[in-house]
């Protein structure tokens, strides 16, 4: 599982907030110093010498940023742009304190301002929405000044350091803010994608009494064997369970007399079943927010050994998340009452998953399955009491 609507709306809009970024690095950053060293000196204080100070990097300054342009465009075209301020953010430290160290050690001239760009970099960090970027942004215009002030001992570096504390209060408090605003839309879009998939799997279920909270338990099932992984985010892990609840969408299209037929199969009827995967993906494909669960809706029919469908996929061509979807359903499916056979035993189900190992079923998935069975027991029994107790109350009810 990937990227989902909101994750690309994030992507959309860190691109945004760089080229705002790169239009205001350039824009203010040039024009600050073509006025503090050349109108500045020429028209308010004759006192300094007008252009670049000798003894630094000079223009190689102004060179090394505009290089920076290059790697810009290329980390945005590699769809990366979260590494551009980064790039930026240490390429200019970095050639500043170098620049500062050389100019300032060689002469007598008095340090008395900071550069706008740092101010640029505090004030703005908030745009990113990234707590990790705004301290090192902190942290390295302090480090900055803590370094020339050991060095050239000027007291005029002591007002950045009294000054960017406070600016970076400031910032904090916008990224706060900032922040709050973005967690309310995400959750207000997470309830939306969910109410949707909820509706959908519920028109599922009037077609077949018999499958009700099969997405669901599938969905719970799935859970538990991939967050013994421990290897998936929040989001993913939220993106997989739509997907779970979703893989069966397809049998909307499933005349109800085959969904709900008593006896077996006939071939005919069987191919019919076997078009669900793919019936449901074209019913998902373009729902903005549900794409990340095509894999799973197409491949949790496949078969470790090849013989499942609607691929055929083998081994580890089958997405590994399908490959977990597969062995939930496989075991909700035969530990629940259908319209053609009663209720296999949790035992017996987990032996017949056992024994699919390596045929049916990944074996890797298996051994997750034995590590979560007890876990998978407990809410069948948990299920059952519930299923039972309602039952009884809404015989009290019709009563």
């Amino acid at each position: 599982m990937h990227k989902g609507l909101l994750d690309t709306t994030v992507m959309n809009q860190e691109q945004r907030a760089i080229r705002l970024f790169l239009l205001l690095f350039y824009g203010i950053g040039f024009s600050f110093d073509a006025f503090y060293f050349y109108v500045y000196p020429k028209f308010i204080s004759h006192s300094r010498e007008i252009g670049v100070p000798s003894g630094g990097l000079g223009v190689g300054i102004y060179i090394v940023q505009l290089a920076l342009l290059v790697v810009a465009v290329y980390l945005s075209r590699q769809q990366k742009p979260s590494y551009i301020k980064y790039v930026y953010l240490y390429t200019y430290v970095f050639v500043s304190v170098v620049n500062d160290l050389v100019v300032y050690l060689s002469s007598d001239i008095v340090y008395d301002s900071s550069n706008v760009a740092e101010v640029l970099f505090v004030l703005f960090s908030p745009i990113f929405l990234n707590k990790k970027y705004f301290w090192t942004v902190i942290g390295l215009i302090t480090a900055k000044y803590v370094i020339l002030l050991l060095a050239l001992r000027q007291p005029g570096l002591i007002l950045p350091l009294a000054l960017y504390p406070i600016l970076s209060a400031m910032s904090y408090i916008m990224l706060n803010r900032f922040y709050g605003y973005v967690g309310a839309i995400r959750d207000s879009y997470s309830g939306q994608i969910e109410s949707i998939v909820k509706g959908i799997v519920a028109t599922l279920e009037l077609k077949d009494p018999y499958t009700r909270g099969h997405s669901e338990r599938v969905a719970h099932f799935s859970l538990l064997l991939a967050k013994r992984l421990n290897q998936y985010t929040e989001e993913e892990m939220k993106a997989y369970y739509y997907a779970c609840l979703l893989h069966d969408i397809g049998k909307v299209n499933i005349p109800d007399h085959i969904l709900t037929k008593p006896s077996t199969l006939s071939q005919q009827e069987y191919e019919i079943i076997q078009t669900h995967p793919v019936v449901g993906v074209n019913a998902i494909k373009h729902i903005d927010g549900l794409q990340d669960s095509i894999s799973v809706v197409l491949h949790h029919h496949e078969r470790w050994d090849g013989r499942g469908y609607p691929s055929g996929l083998k081994g580890e061509q089958i997405p590994y998340l399908a490959r977990i979807t597969a062995v939930a359903d496989a075991f909700d499916a035969m530990t629940s009452k259908r319209s053609y056979r009663d209720a296999l035993t949790v035992d017996e189900a987990y032996k017949r998953i056992v024994e699919g190992r390596g045929t049916q079923f990944d074996p890797q998935v298996v051994q997750l399955f034995i590590e979560v069975y007890p876990e998978f027991v407990q809410y069948v029994k948990e299920e059952q009491k519930r299923l039972n107790d309602y039952s009884q109350s809404d015989s009290l009810v019709n009563g």
